[in-house]
């Protein structure tokens, strides 16, 4: 079965696939993404389901109904809050200010909040990293240096370093492995393509899988959050002036103080029209 499915050289769509890595497409990842497809489907299908379970809460919240107050102890459902309010949680920043995110590392994951609820509670957003210093910002600055010869590139030397070592980098989400030189200096390319065509037309929101998403800190702070650090920081190199990013989450601090107290749509709407004055967090924790 397997050596039939390289021989006719096909492969499904991979989820995270994107038509200008198809090229790096190998069939020999057939298995792998079979894997991340079915993660996908079973991850998807079970958010689905719990859909109409998360707007009927919601909606227990908002007409005040029995269980109201539980429903904002657990943080009100954040896919039920997102249907909800739509665009109106989408901001725009400078993205050379979005230079702070929520910090995991070293940090137990017992401690972390709920990324299905709205509002969360604890320290998260006093652990920030310098998106400045992360690997993203590394790796588009080092191949836009050295884009006339991608051989020179950090990035480069890196993945030929796995290769030599028989381990050559893969992506199951993409359907991508780098087994050769070529294969190496093409997934550079794309990359740089992607930059080339961002400082023509501007940031392009529905490019990548999600929108680039941000919580609120206690403060009333924008800290980055999950995906979307690969164009961030094309846009932080390329000094766009603006990029629209998604308010995924806010700390109960914040909540509780823009609230005052208030459910349902007026407390929605005083969330709405404080998130006008978030900016990004730029100091550090």
């Amino acid at each position: 079965m397997k050596s039939l499915l390289l021989r006719e050289n096909r492969l499904p769509t991979p989820p995270a696939g994107d038509p200008a890595f198809a090229p790096l497409e190998d069939p020999r990842m057939y298995w792998p993404v079979q894997r991340a497809r079915l993660e996908k489907t079973v991850r998807e299908g079970a958010q689905s389901l719990g859909v109409p379970v998360e707007l009927g809460l919601l909606r227990l919240w908002q007409y005040n109904l029995p269980g109201v107050a539980w429903v904002e102890h657990i943080g009100l459902p954040r896919r039920a809050v997102e249907l909800t309010l739509g665009d109106q949680l989408i901001l725009h920043v400078n993205p050379n200010d979005l230079v702070r995110a929520t910090h995991w590392q070293g940090w137990p994951h017992k401690y972390r909040p709920n990324s299905s609820a709205f509002i969360w509670d604890g320290e998260w957003d006093l652990r920030r990293g310098d998106l400045r210093q992360g690997s993203r910002a590394r790796f588009i600055a080092d191949i836009d240096t050295h884009r006339h010869d991608l051989t020179q590139s950090e990035a480069f030397a890196k993945y030929m370093a796995r290769l030599k070592a028989g381990k050559p980098w893969s992506s199951h989400q993409q359907g991508i492995l780098l087994d050769s030189e070529a294969r190496i200096l093409t997934f550079l390319r794309v990359y740089l393509s992607f930059m080339d065509d961002m400082a023509v037309r501007g940031f392009d929101s529905t490019r990548g899988k999600d929108m680039l998403g941000v919580a609120v800190t206690r403060e009333g702070r924008l800290l980055k959050i999950n995906r979307g650090l690969h164009r961030l920081a094309m846009a932080q190199h390329l000094g766009l002036p603006s990029v629209p990013v998604l308010v995924k989450a806010v700390h109960r601090q914040w909540w509780e103080r823009v609230t005052r107290e208030a459910r349902g749509k007026h407390a929605l709407e005083l969330v709405k029209e404080s998130l006008a004055d978030c900016t990004p967090e730029t100091t550090a924790s």
